[in-house]
């Protein structure tokens, strides 16, 4: 599942004008990993924010704008022959600094995996319901998604009150309508920080399917340091702990590296013949990091853990196999550079990989 996989006429075409991601980058992945990646030339931005579109808010019945000020950090997942992306998108109110704004989930398709076609309004935002709360006046953000095996969809996303950050899990069968299901990871952890849920899936063809590893779904999550979680149904989560009682940290910051900073989870972990492979997000520390990275750049990574035991790290990338090149990586609300991976999927027999942009736009990487 790791080693190159064939593309069709079409995508050879448009990889044929790609940028590549240098060819040091090439020599230096390990066999284990995912991809490499190109960005197709002349594609990306995929989805950018746009004034078209407006909703009433359920809160003030104000019409807002709601993907006005950006759109980034999306998920994505294959159902009936198309590639369907959830996107984070901001309206232009409140301040003008990130985190400031009110993000809702918009949801795009595309045949292609690369031209999208998005709907006019947002299918996951705050609303009057049991989960007001938690979502607003900050919103919904950066979701991740897989399937059950029987089809349904289930989504990890951050709710941002503007107070603490939780991770959430919303339900749905259609992409559209969503049953949001409140905190992911129970009572003892509902005052801190917590986001950036991956949870760990097999390909099973096209399918995204969550996957089990002794009797138990996993999810890799959080940030500075990525923690890890069990559950019986994907929707209540026990955060794994140490002797200490404190959060068990399966992946950290390393000094001298791109990932000195922070690292981060990225898209669904995906389970391998060689082990489990987790795309991280990781920044770069000003102080002790990588020299050949600007400062606080986020970039991603990859990491190998064990398929019977998901803490037992195995390897990591020394290097970084995505980062920002393109003048739509530096530009938007974080202008040192971001390539923010969330959604991952198998699409006609190539790896199709949608990140966000300096918290403005969303992008697509190829597999070649």
């Amino acid at each position: 599942m790791t080693s190159p996989l064939a593309i069709s006429g079409f995508a050879r075409k448009v990889l044929a004008f790609a940028v590549v991601l240098g060819p040091a980058a090439a020599a230096q992945r390990p066999a284990w990993t995912i991809g490499p990646f190109t960005k197709p030339g002349g594609m990306n931005p995929i989805i950018a924010p746009s004034g078209a579109s407006a909703i009433r808010s359920p809160f003030n019945d104000s019409l807002v704008r709601w993907e006005e000020y950006a759109t980034f950090n999306p998920a994505a997942i294959v159902r009936d022959g198309k590639v369907y992306v959830l996107y984070r998108a901001e309206d232009a109110t409140g301040d003008s600094a990130i985190g400031h704004h009110t993000s809702r989930l918009g949801l795009a398709e595309s045949a292609d995996g690369l031209h999208f076609t998005r709907r006019t309004t947002p299918v996951l935002y705050p609303d009057r319901d049991a989960q007001r709360q938690n979502e607003w006046t900050g919103g919904v953000e950066d979701p991740r998604i897989v399937e059950r095996d029987d089809g349904e969809y289930v989504l990890t996303y951050t709710q941002w009150n503007r107070d603490v950050p939780r991770l959430a899990v919303a339900t749905s069968r259609d992409l559209v309508r969503w049953e949001k299901h409140g905190p992911a990871l129970g009572e003892k952890y509902l005052r801190s920080e917590s986001k950036s849920g991956a949870i760990l899936c097999r390909f099973v063809g096209e399918r995204c399917v969550a996957a089990k590893v002794n009797g138990k779904y996993w999810m890799y999550f959080n940030v500075p340091d990525v923690l890890i979680a069990t559950s019986d149904d994907l929707l209540s989560w026990t955060v794994l702990e140490d002797e200490n009682g404190k959060p068990l940290k399966v992946l950290s910051p390393r000094p001298g590296y791109f990932d000195s900073w922070l690292v981060e989870a990225g898209a669904p972990a995906v389970l391998t013949d060689r082990g489990i492979v987790l795309l991280y997000n990781a920044g770069n520390s000003s102080r002790y990091g990588d020299p050949g990275v600007p400062a606080r750049t986020y970039t991603a990574g990859q990491a190998l853990f064990d398929a019977h035991n998901p803490v037992r790290l195995l390897a990591r990338t020394d290097a970084p196999f995505l980062r920002p090149s393109e003048p739509y990586e530096k530009s938007g609300q974080y202008k040192e550079g971001t390539t923010f991976v969330e959604g991952l999927v198998r699409f006609k027999s190539r790896w199709l990989l949608y990140y966000g942009t300096a918290d403005s736009r969303v992008a697509v990487a190829v597999s070649r």
